[in-house]
C-alpha cells in the first residue's frame, strides 16, 4: 500500500516562499500522475497543481506563475515550490495520486496534509 507524507508547511508572510515535499513509501510513484490539492476552512478541496509521469505540469489559474510542481524519481518524492505567497493561499495542502498497478484494485492515496498559513 502506497503511503504519502507531506512536509514543509508553516507560517510565512505575504510575498514569501515555501517548498512542500511529498514523500512516497510502499511503492514507486515514478510512473504516476501526482497532484497537490488544498483545502481552506469552509471551502471545498481544490486541485492546485499536477504533474504526469512524463513531467507535464498543469496549474490552477490562481497559482500560475507562482507555484511550481516537480518530482525526483530517485527520492520517490514530489515537490511544490510556492513563491509570492498570498493570504488566500492559506490552506491545508495535500498530496495525492491514483494507484493503478492492478486496475481492478486501484485506489487513491492521500497524504495527511500540511498546513500553510500566509499572513498579510
Amino acid at each position: 500500500q502506497v503511503q504519502l507524507v507531506e512536509s514543509g508547511g508553516g507560517l510565512v508572510k505575504a510575498g514569501g516562499s515555501l517548498r512542500l515535499s511529498c514523500a512516497a513509501s510502499g511503492g514507486r510513484i515514478g510512473r504516476n500522475d501526482m497532484d497537490w490539492y488544498r483545502q481552506a476552512p469552509g471551502k471545498q478541496r481544490e486541485l492546485v497543481a499536477s504533474i504526469t509521469g512524463g513531467g507535464i505540469t498543469n496549474y490552477a489559474d490562481s497559482v500560475k506563475g507562482r507555484f511550481t510542481i516537480s518530482r525526483d524519481g530517485a527520492k520517490n518524492t514530489v515537490y511544490l515550490q510556492m513563491n509570492s505567497l498570498k493570504p488566500e493561499d492559506t490552506a491545508v495542502y495535500y498530496c495525492h495520486t491514483r494507484i493503478a498497478v492492478v486496475i481492478e484494485a486501484q485506489y487513491d492515496a492521500w497524504g495527511q496534509g500540511t498546513q500553510v498559513t500566509v499572513s498579510s
